[in-house]
């Protein structure tokens, strides 16, 4: 079913090339998924993305930080108070190793993770926007609608003040 407006209609219900070009879209990708039924929601992630995810979701908690602090705040407390052996004395170049070893693996994991997360952010968003702007051309067909069953109304109620008008006038002439 097309739409066919005059230029007129679709500056006032502001409706462009690309916004009837965009419904027609929608509509066509709606008719396809009906026939085809439900899609499923996303391909299943492979070993690196769990991976990934674990690791980002690991060391982003407060869990990991209290534990990794606790850790430090003891190697640092052995290695101070330490008489005998100081398997790592002050300037804890041994921990500063630990520490940039865990960071320089740690920091591709949690890239990885954000960057298919920011990809499935952007695909929400691009379906989230067509679907902003077919609910808006909806909403614009709606009005357009209202509007033509409100000029019916007032063509109606014309006539019958014009008819009424007609029967009074009859009735004064009598």
């Amino acid at each position: 079913m097309e739409i066919m407006m005059s230029n007129d209609d679709n500056q006032r219900h502001g409706l462009g090339k690309e916004e009837r070009a965009l419904l027609a879209k929608l509509r066509e990708v709606r008719r396809k998924q009906r026939a085809k039924g439900p899609e499923p929601d996303e391909p299943p992630l492979t070993p690196g993305q769990r991976i990934a995810d674990l690791v980002a979701a690991t060391m982003g908690s407060w869990r990991f930080i209290i534990v990794q602090t606790t850790i430090l705040l003891f190697w640092i407390a052995l290695n101070v108070a330490a008489y005998i052996q100081h398997w790592d004395p002050y300037p804890f170049i041994l921990l500063n190793l630990a520490l940039s070893f865990q960071a320089a693996y740690a920091a591709p994991f949690i890239m990885m993770s954000q960057n298919r997360q920011q990809d499935i952010d952007r695909l929400h968003a691009a379906a989230d926007y067509r679907i902003n702007i077919k609910a808006e051309l909806e909403i614009e067909l709606l009005h357009q609608k209202l509007d033509e069953l409100r000029e019916k109304e007032v063509l109606s109620l014309t006539q019958a003040v014009e008819s009424l008008t007609a029967l009074l006038q009859k009735q004064d002439k009598n």
